[in-house]
Formats: structure tokens, sequence, C-alpha cells
């Protein structure tokens, strides 16, 4: 039992030092984050051979989309991370109140464990962001700051964006204007983190993919 106890206590050290030196190394490395935002969509797959050819890890911001249950299954076991961008993504719906909000954000919970067997991570990001103009329009003035309130007392973190691709500004931008925006934004961020859409439309966004992991 001494020398269990022993190597235990040298166990739980080396531990600690490793995170400490992995959070150190998090800090002063520079670090992009790609996210892609409204899927999965008829590109997901896409998507993910991409990533698994470059062996990068993304973070999928998913909407509830029932007929495509199988994406959602495949990105979970590729290994990244699928995170609630609201189950309905309907803006009158969801900012209309708190209670709406909160339902809505645990549909999609549900419906990611129902598909994975896995506990949902409570990662979340508010369709429009945080910081968005349209919620006031359904719920006044306040209500981003009561939901966002509520929220994180529920547990959850979200997370915006810091590098916008610019493929939501037009219903199919141009590749090079993708690749172009990501690279031109991220070269002044340390941690950028990257929005991105998988929704049908948006093919070139795929396209823009492998020169944007490797700029």
């Amino acid at each position: 039992n001494e020398k269990l106890r022993s190597e235990n206590k040298n166990l739980q050290s080396r531990i600690k030092k490793n995170e400490t030196s992995y959070k150190q190394t998090s800090k002063n490395t520079k670090i992009a984050y790609l996210t892609f935002d409204d899927g999965p969509s008829t590109n997901t797959l896409e998507i993910l051979r991409i990533l698994k050819q470059y062996d990068i890890k993304a973070t999928f911001f998913v909407n509830g989309r029932p007929n495509l249950r199988y994406l959602y299954k495949q990105i979970s076991d590729d290994g990244h991370t699928l995170a609630n961008h609201t189950y309905s993504h309907d803006y009158k719906n969801v900012y209309s109140s708190v209670e709406n909000y909160k339902r809505d954000t645990k549909k999609l919970d549900d419906f990611f464990t129902e598909i994975t067997g896995k506990e949902p991570n409570h990662i979340l990001r508010y369709p429009g962001g945080s910081n968005n103009n349209i919620s006031s329009d359904y719920g006044g003035r306040e209500i981003m700051n009561a939901i966002i309130k509520e929220m994180n007392a529920s547990g959850y973190k979200y997370f915006d964006w810091n590098v916008d691709s610019s493929d939501a500004s037009a219903y199919r931008q141009n590749k090079n204007i993708i690749v172009q925006a990501v690279l031109n934004q991220s070269s002044q961020i340390k941690h950028p983190i990257i929005l991105m859409h998988d929704s049908e439309p948006k093919t070139t966004t795929v396209q823009a993919l492998p020169e944007i992991i490797q700029g």
C-alpha cells in the first residue's frame, strides 16, 4: 500500500506538471481554431475528409437536422467537438425569451446524447454571436444579457469569433476571398477563432479549407 501510494503521488505530480506545461505552451504558442457554423450539410463529409487528411481537429457549432443524424456521429467519432448552436437557429423563437433559448438548446443537447451516447459538453455559440443586434427585435434590449447570464449560470461556455472568413457575405463567396480574409486577419491575432459555415451553398468554403490550414 505504501508503494502504491508513493507511485500514485509521483503520478499525480507528473500529471500536474504536464498540465501546467501544456497551459503555458498554449498561452505562448500561436493556435488557430477552426469553427464551422450551421451544419451539418451536404458539405460536411468533405470537410471531415480534409480535416483528417491534415490531422486537424475543429469545432462544429451545429443545429438540429434529424435527417442527417449520421453526420453528427461522424463528427464525434472523428474526434471533433460537437457544439450547440441551438436546435432551430430561429432568431424569433430563441431570442423571444430566456426560457425559449434554454428549451431550444436543451433540445439539441438531448439530440446529441441520443445520437452519440455522450453527455453534452455545454459549449455553445449564440446565433449571430453574443453581441448580435437582431435579438433585441424579439426579446427587447436586455434579452442577450439575460440569456448569457442564465446560460453561464447553467454551466455553458460560449465562444464568439475574432476572424470572419467572409463566407456569409455572399451566397457563394469567391474561394480566394475566403482564403485571404482568414489569412490576413489571422496574421494579426495570437489565438484566431475562425468563423466558417457548413451549409449547402458554401462549397467554396470547402475548397478554401486546404489553403487556410496550410496558411
